[in-house]
Parts: C-alpha cells; sequence; structure tokens
C-alpha cells in the first residue's frame, strides 16, 4: 500500500451488523443481495449534513464493501453459489453531490498535500473495489433515483451497471473552479463512451439528465420516477437466470477493457498536483459549491426496501 495512505489510514470501525451512522444496509437472502443506502435517514436530523463524499462516509462504506466481500468469498466455496448483487443507492434526495469541497478547500489552503493524496487515493481504492466487482461471482449495481454530481457520478460509474430514474441530474461540475474529476472519471466513462467524448464530457461543466445519459449509453437501465427499485429487482432476477455467463462476461469486459488500481492512483496523482495549484477565485467557487451542497428541508423521495 502506499505510504501516504498508510499514513493516514482511518480508525478502524467498530463491527457493527446494519448500524453505520451514514449507512443504511440491508440483505435479501432469496436473491443473494446486498443493499447499501449512502446518507442514511438518521443523518437528516442534522441539519449542516452535507450529501457528498466526506471521510466518515467512505470509512463506512470501505468497511462495509470488505465485509461483503468476506461473505461472498465464503459463499464462492459452495459449488451451488450463484451470482451475487451488490446495490448502492442512497437514502437522500440526492445520489451524491460528489467531494467534500469544504475539505478540499482548506487542505488546499494549507498546502496540505499528505492529507488530500489520502483522501483521493481512498476515493480510488474504493471505485476500484466496486468496479472489479469484489468478486468474480459479483454484479455491481448503482441505483440513481437523484442528483449525481461529481464523484457521485464517479461512483456510479464503477458499478457494471446503473440503473436511473428519468429527471435526475448526472455530470461533472469541477471545471466550476478549474479542476477535473479524478477519482475514475476517465477510465470508467471510456468503458462506455469514446475518449474524446469523456473527455468533453469532463471539462463542460454540463450537468446531463438521465435521459440524455441513457441515450449515449452511459447510463443502462432508465425508468420513470418511482421506478427505480422494482426496476433493479428485475435486473437481480434476470441476471441470476444467466449467473455464470454474466459473471464470465464481467471477466471479460475486464480483460479487453482493463483498469488497474495503479492507473487510478497516476490519475488521481495528477488531480492533487492540479487541486494544489488553485487559486483564490477557484476557492471561492468552491465555497459557493459548497453551500449548494448544503442539504434541502425537502423530504428525500426515494423507495425503501
Amino acid at each position: 500500500m502506499n505510504a501516504v495512505v498508510a499514513a493516514y489510514q482511518p480508525a478502524q470501525l467498530p463491527h457493527r451488523l446494519n448500524q453505520y451512522e451514514l449507512l443504511r444496509t440491508t440483505q435479501d437472502p432469496t436473491s443473494r443481495a446486498y443493499w447499501g443506502f449512502m446518507h442514511s435517514r438518521e443523518t437528516w436530523r442534522d441539519a449542516s449534513y452535507r450529501p457528498c463524499f466526506s471521510f466518515a462516509l467512505m470509512r463506512e462504506m470501505r468497511d462495509y464493501l470488505r465485509r461483503i466481500a468476506a461473505q461472498i468469498d465464503a459463499e464462492a466455496r459452495n459449488p451451488d453459489a450463484n451470482l451475487t448483487h451488490i446495490v448502492l443507492a442512497s437514502d437522500a434526495h440526492v445520489f451524491n453531490l460528489g467531494g467534500d469541497l469544504q475539505l478540499f478547500g482548506k487542505l488546499i489552503r494549507e498546502k496540505n498535500r499528505e492529507q488530500l493524496t489520502a483522501y483521493a487515493y481512498l476515493c480510488v481504492e474504493g471505485v476500484y473495489e466496486i468496479h472489479r466487482a469484489l468478486n468474480k461471482n459479483a454484479h455491481t449495481i448503482a441505483l440513481v433515483q437523484g442528483d449525481a454530481l461529481g464523484g457521485g457520478l464517479e461512483l456510479a460509474l464503477s458499478c457494471q451497471t446503473i440503473v436511473a430514474e428519468k429527471g435526475v441530474g448526472m455530470g461533472f461540475p469541477e471545471v466550476l473552479f478549474d479542476l477535473f474529476p479524478g477519482m475514475g472519471a476517465y477510465s470508467f466513462l471510456c468503458q462506455r463512451v469514446s475518449p474524446r467524448l469523456a473527455e468533453e464530457m469532463m471539462l463542460n461543466g454540463t450537468i446531463y439528465s438521465s435521459e440524455e445519459l441513457h441515450r449515449l449509453g452511459v447510463v443502462d437501465v432508465l425508468v420513470d420516477r418511482g421506478e427505480g427499485t422494482a426496476a433493479v429487482q428485475d435486473l437481480i432476477r434476470r441476471n441470476r437466470r444467466i449467473g455464470h455467463a454474466k459473471s464470465a462476461m464481467n471477466r471479460v469486459r475486464g480483460i479487453c477493457s482493463p483498469i488497474t488500481l495503479q492507473q487510478l492512483m497516476q490519475i488521481t496523482d495528477v488531480w492533487v498536483d492540479t487541486a494544489l495549484q488553485l487559486e483564490e477565485k477557484s476557492l471561492r467557487t468552491m465555497e459557493r459549491l459548497v453551500r449548494a451542497q448544503q442539504k434541502t428541508q425537502d423530504t428525500p423521495n426515494v423507495v425503501r426496501i
């Protein structure tokens, strides 16, 4: 493991089953599906909560994914084991608004390369684990029922299948403060669109609708509002009927279009270098976006399972 990351390893979380603070988890033994909902309902008691990738949320997600990986590995020893699904969703009215811009601004002003790199590496390690599906017998699904911006879209792109509801906004606003999405966006997008289009999407600041991204081939399954959960459950049923073939195709994709952790880390190093060059004007723009990240008091309207 990189020395920078090793030096800033977050404290281990207590081994609590389905009792995370920011992540709500459920398991469906019948369909062998694990569901993780970011920004659990409990967080909405705090009016200052921002549905972005805080260190705390990423720590909980890492702990949860490691547990799932261990359980899938144990179950895979059973010759009758079928395809397992890991679904990432949100309890908030958005999927995820991306990186912790408040933390970014603080670390950039302090010229704190080590902490900024540690944050970025934790992000990259997480999306890489999700991208490789933790295990050859697993399939990852992003259920996007609210806006997915910046790192939130990168998380969705790291999954093997994206299911999105209509009317959702998805894009990379980083260019507004002279930065680029550096935690996997280019690598993951290039598996779905041409490199030229990927670069354009990363630098034009456009927030696309889920309908537009479905037409471009970025979103795999598009459904009406409120139908996302049912669509995922139907997808899981269909995938399990061809579990071995689906697992094989996941492996074939990795052979033909490999994404390595080293590649992601190298891109992230470029992101850190670029972030540390940002001037005060860009940092003030970042601060305005922090205020925009602040959750509204709207009641989340996602479907719970």
